[in-house]
């Protein structure tokens, strides 16, 4: 396993460059099988993992999620695991009532939400501090200013390590950053958005806002970690199957002219390798000039062994060029 520094200034993390997804984990994905993938993460070096307080809500229609904290508590008490193992949990996004939408509406991201999600994130998973703490989705209705002073105090106060936000404008995040520099508080650190080789495209109406998706790492967003010097958590680098089989299509808002000449060129590069196009694609954002975490899911021991595996593969300067230079 190799390792990164994640944070800004004095507030960092050590975590491994992969970080391993719990979103399915107590529910879809069964406790044994679930176990099984955690203890395999953690043989190979793994160190962070990644979950939220509404994982995962869809799957069965009488909850509002924290099945995932939940098994990540009795894996971690079953196991003994301690804070060698890094756990980034989210608040946002949760239906206020059992379902699978949000027809009656979608928890506040409120000083008391953000303090009372907290301390039900650390009882479910029995952890006395949450390693990074990401507001889930962009909330436009609560002051930015409560939010940032409840999100500020929970990391002055010891009770979370790292600040992040997900699925945000850029605007909205560096507006949020600066004000909590203005109250002398802890900001955001650690961005997580969909990320991957495969750029989407930005002209859907189904985006409805001028910004666009806020749930894409925008070339805003890119260059806001950069300058900032904030660090990236990819979630969905592998577009669920789509690089690597044929039964799951790739999403229609990849369907544009500058897909074919990359997908041309992932082929090409995992041709050169011996490698598969999901570890190339894993290789590559791992390496590259962007500080970025991908955040894979995996629903067996096997399929998270072929992720491992990109790890082992380094791309060369003129791989990379081609990667790059495609579309």
């Amino acid at each position: 396993m190799r390792y990164r520094e994640i944070g800004t200034d004095d507030r960092k993390l050590n975590v491994s460059v992969i970080a391993l997804g719990a979103m399915l984990m107590g529910s879809r994905t069964d406790e044994e099988t679930s176990f099984a993938i955690l203890d395999r993460f953690v043989e190979a070096g793994g160190t962070f993992i990644d979950t939220a307080n509404n994982y995962a809500f869809w799957v069965a229609g009488d909850n509002m999620g924290g099945q995932s904290e939940e098994l990540l508590g009795r894996w971690r008490r079953d196991r003994g695991i301690g804070d060698e193992i890094k756990i980034a949990t989210k608040v946002g996004g949760r239906p206020l009532a059992p379902g699978h939408d949000f027809s009656r509406g979608m928890e506040a991201l409120t000083a008391s939400t953000i303090k009372e999600s907290a301390e039900r994130s650390l009882e479910r998973m029995g952890l006395e501090r949450l390693d990074l703490y990401y507001a889930h989705v962009q909330d436009l209705d609560v002051p930015l200013e409560e939010q940032v002073e409840a999100f500020g105090q929970l990391a002055a106060d010891g009770t979370v390590g790292l600040l992040g936000a997900s699925n945000h404008w850029a605007w909205r995040v560096e507006r949020a950053r600066a004000l909590a520099a203005a109250a002398g508080l802890p900001a955001y650190d650690v961005l997580q958005y969909s990320h991957s080789y495969l750029k989407p495209r930005t002209d859907q109406p189904a985006l409805r806002a001028p910004e666009g998706d806020a749930g894409v790492a925008s070339a805003e967003i890119a260059s806001l970690v950069r300058d900032a010097g904030l660090h990236l958590v990819a979630y969905s680098p592998l577009l669920g199957g789509a690089y690597v089989r044929e039964d799951k299509p790739m999403s229609s808002r990849f369907d544009h002219s500058g897909t074919p000449p990359r997908l041309a060129a992932l082929h090409d590069v995992a041709r050169q390798t011996g490698a598969t196009p999901n570890q190339v694609v894993l290789s590559w954002l791992i390496g590259g000039e962007l500080p970025v975490v991908p955040l894979v899911g995996a629903s067996s021991v096997a399929q998270l062994d072929d992720t491992l595996a990109a790890l082992d593969l380094d791309l060369t300067a003129e791989q990379r060029e081609l990667l790059d230079g495609a579309g």
